[in-house]
Parts: structure tokens; sequence; C-alpha cells
């Protein structure tokens, strides 16, 4: 997450960074004489890791024995060499310590995306990083795998669907509960008509975004701050939105607008990314939205074009979503699978009926997907429709006032002032251009 003077790598800057690298080798690697892209089904995958906070301390856990993590890059000194230490010693643990000489560590993640021995990328920031991450690594060649929300603004998402088109890489979004058994279940129930016609779709999820009023505090000496906001606007730096690393919690930069998109985008990019799912809306998304007025909407609601109702709403379980029929009602999320009447849940689907892609290990999948050179799970413009989902969700609630969406094109009909908070937020010298 590092300023850098241009956002792409030339071809002439990447053969200068790449050369004093290459001529080290002795033996040129499979995948390089496979071309571009190319990954024999036998090698192990290599990887490198753009943020290395909390998110990624739990994700390499998950890589490290289907892959090789050779680099990371963060601005904080410290969240970078524990990532480092905890890494070299999981690899330590699978005694592969023979061909493994420890990951390099960089404070400038464009100096991974230069190195023509890293085929993908693992991108587990801030969500005001998404964006321009991706399409600086899909425009260096490099696979990613990025956190959900997949985006932060709707032109953000479109951006990166576009990047990761042109470039021809495989992208993964970290939604990984549709590589869960439960979820996938819910969702096969749900469109092959076991709960009846869709009626009803109520996802509990938290707050709406809010700007960001905290008050300055001392930037630590470990933290190269500015690069930490990087493409958002400048502002001080509180400790609650980057916390140092003695404090082992979530950071609340998700809190705010500025970064994030409150708990709609945090938990939303999984809840609403499971009710797209189960709709198979995974191309498109509600076309009216209806902010709470304290009269005929007391809750967030949403409107497919089929009809389809949606609302923001706590239904008394926690992050979930509950999905009402015509013949029953079903509720599902990572603590419950249950229905009414309860034997819905209980019900096979047949091998005649709609089948959902089949994925058990969401990050295995996204590496099998690179081998194979196809889509995985959870693709890049999925990823894009749920967390624009996410992203129009706020705008109705800091607008206030009713919204006609067009999937088609992307935009508000006649409203030009909502228009304006689908745009990125891209402060320079970074840009979202492919």
């Amino acid at each position: 997450m590092t300023r850098q003077k241009k956002t792409t790598i030339s071809r002439r800057s990447f053969v200068k960074n790449t050369f004093g690298a290459a001529i080290a080798f002795t033996i040129v690697p499979r995948h390089v004489l496979g071309g571009r892209h190319y990954t024999a089904p036998s090698d192990k995958i290599t990887l490198g890791f753009i943020g290395t906070g909390k998110q990624a301390r739990g994700l390499v856990k998950q890589f490290a024995p289907k892959a090789q993590v050779l680099a990371a890059a963060d601005v904080d000194k410290q969240k970078l060499e524990l990532f480092k230490n905890n890494t070299e010693k999981a690899y330590a643990a699978l005694k592969e310590t023979t061909d493994y000489k420890g990951i390099d560590i960089y404070s400038d993640f464009s100096q991974i995306l230069s190195r023509k021995d890293i085929d993908a990328v693992v991108i587990a920031t801030p969500d005001h990083w998404h964006a321009v991450g991706t399409v600086m690594a899909a425009n260096a060649g490099k696979h990613v795998y990025c956190e959900k929300p997949l985006a932060h603004s709707v032109e953000e998402g479109r951006a990166m669907v576009a990047a990761v088109r042109k470039n021809g890489v495989i992208f993964q979004t970290g939604s990984m509960q549709r590589s869960w058994k439960n979820f996938r279940h819910a969702c096969e129930l749900v469109r092959n008509g076991y709960i009846g016609d869709v009626k009803e779709v109520l996802v509990s999820v938290g707050k709406a975004a809010i700007s960001c009023d905290l008050p300055a505090q001392e930037v630590p000496a470990v933290l190269d701050w500015d690069n930490w906001l990087g493409p958002a606007a400048v502002r001080p730096y509180n400790a609650e939105i980057a916390p140092p690393i003695e404090n082992d919690v979530w950071a609340n930069w998700r809190a705010y607008k500025e970064f994030g998109g409150g708990g709609i985008s945090d938990w939303g990019a999984h809840m609403f990314d499971i009710a797209q799912w189960a709709l198979d809306m995974d191309r498109s998304g509600p076309i009216h939205f209806f902010p709470p007025d304290g009269k005929e909407y007391q809750v967030l609601t949403m409107v497919y074009a089929n009809g389809v109702v949606m609302k923001h709403q706590d239904f008394g379980r926690k992050a979930g979503v509950r999905f009402i029929g015509s013949k029953g009602k079903l509720d599902i999320s990572r603590e419950y699978l249950d229905s009414d009447p309860a034997n819905i849940v209980t019900e096979e689907i047949k091998p005649d009926e709609k089948r959902l892609y089949y994925s058990d290990d969401h990050y295995q999948d996204w590496l099998d997907a690179i081998k194979a050179h196809k889509d995985p799970i959870c693709d890049v413009e999925t990823g894009h429709r749920t967390s624009s989902l996410c992203c129009l969700a706020n705008i109705a609630y800091w607008t206030g006032r009713p919204l006609t969406w067009d999937p088609a094109a992307e935009k508000f009909k006649k409203d030009r002032k909502a228009n304006k908070y689908l745009k990125a937020q891209i402060r320079a010298p970074w840009s979202i251009r492919s």
C-alpha cells in the first residue's frame, strides 16, 4: 500500500526490475516456459500477500499448505514482521524447510508485482485499497484473491472486472460462505422451490457506513500513515482505524465510509451474497430501493424486477438470511440452518434438479481455477454485483429517498446526486485504469 509515481507497470520498468532477479536462476520455472498465466498442474502456485494484518494472518494458514508464499508487503513494519515469522513457522511445521528459504518483505507492494517468480497475490488490505491493488496486480499479470467486499464503490468494482478480464487473470472474491455446505444446500433448496415461490428475503447485518470524525492521534513510528491512506483522502491518524499490533482487535475502519461500508458491506458482503446466489441474481440486483420512512417502509426495502422483496432487517438471530416463500420459511447463517416446516432443510436435492457450483474449500478452489484457467466459485463479476448491492444499500440510507436502479447500465435513474456516490474517490497518483 505504498505510493508510487505510476500506477501501472510499463514493459520497460517490468523488465528492468526483474532482470536482476531473473539472472540468479539457473532453472527457468515451468510456468515461464509455458507462457503467460501458465502453471503446470503439478506445480505449487507461488503467492505474494498484499496486506498482512489480522485477516491476512488467518488467510495464510489456509494457503500455506496448498501454495508457496514467497513475499509480503505492508505499510506497518510490526505487522509485516509478525506475518513473516508466523508464515515461516507454519512452513517449518509442515516440514518443508528443505526447499523453503523464508519470505521476502516489502513496504511497497509493487515490488511483489514486479517479481516474475510470483504467480498470484492475496489482497487483504482495507476496502479502499482493493480496487487499486487489484488493477495493478491484474496489469502485472498476477492472479488475484481479494478479500470481500470486493470494492469500495460501484465504479471501482466495474474497474476491477475490466482489469481482470482484459488481462486474463483468475480472480476469487473472499466470500467463502459459497464454499460451505450449509449455505450451498440452503441456496439449492430455494432455487428448486422447496419453500415455494420466494416472496420476501430478510438480510440481518449491521448498519450503514458513517463519516469519520475521530480525533487526531500521534502516528506510531512503525506505520507509514500516508501510504496506509493511499487512495483515500488525507485525514489524521487514529488507533481505532489502524490499531497497533498489541491491540489484537478487528480494526474499525470498516465503520467509516472513507475506508469501508459499515456493517452493510462488512457482513452484507457475506449475507447479501447468499441472498443473491439463492435468487439467481449474480449478474444483476434489485431495481428499487426504499429507505425507512417511518410510514410505509419501516426498514430498507429493495425490490427485484421479478417482484421479490428483500429487506435489511434484524429478524432476531444475529447475522443471517431468512427466505420466506409460499410453502415455508428457511433461515441460514454460520450458526444455523433450519426451516418451517422443519422437514424442508432435511430434503436432499435430486440428481435432476438444479445444482450450484460445488466447492468445499474456497482457497483450493481458486488455486485449482488458476491451473485450469477458469472462473472460480466467486469470480470478479459475482463479487462486484454483491459489493455493488452493499454500496447501493448505503446510498439509499445516505440519500434518504426512494431510488430506481438500472443493473445493466449501473446507474440510478434520474438522480444525479445519488449517482455521484457511485464514483470512485481515488487520490492521486493512484488510479484504477487498466
